[in-house]
């Protein structure tokens, strides 16, 4: 699933809305506010074009949406360039930054670039735990 600004920040709802989106959602506010009040975790990653830690974390979220997908966690990129209120509401202060959010409250964050298998952990452990 991508959410881009021109997609006016909705998440997509039903199984054919998904089906025309990816696994990876571009956050605005408003879509991200609308993802957040729902029931499936979220992992975001924070980031901007010009940080070089950022390109090179960019594959690996990637990956995990896809890896992902349809397994109960929204997986999603916040540009805060364009995205400075959300960047300021969670206390980002470095990017790359990764937050975890479950049930709307943040329950790990990782800052600065990590190997895929420290985001896999910490999706599964949040997945059996809904389980």
């Amino acid at each position: 699933m991508i959410i881009e600004k021109g997609k006016d920040g909705i998440v997509p709802q039903t199984k054919m809305e998904r089906m025309f989106f990816m696994a990876l959602i571009h956050f605005d506010q408003e879509g991200f506010d609308k993802a957040l009040g729902g029931s499936e975790p979220m992992l975001v990653d924070f980031w901007a074009e010009w940080c070089g830690p950022c390109r090179m974390l960019g594959p690996v979220i990637e990956q995990l949406a896809d890896e992902y997908e349809g397994q109960g966690v929204i997986i999603g990129k916040v540009n805060v360039d364009e995205e400075s209120e959300l960047a300021r509401r969670y206390g980002v202060m470095s990017i790359p930054t990764v937050i975890l959010l479950k049930n709307g409250e943040e329950i790990d964050r990782k800052v600065g670039v990590m190997p895929m298998d420290t985001y896999t952990e910490v999706l599964d452990s949040v997945l059996e735990q809904n389980a």
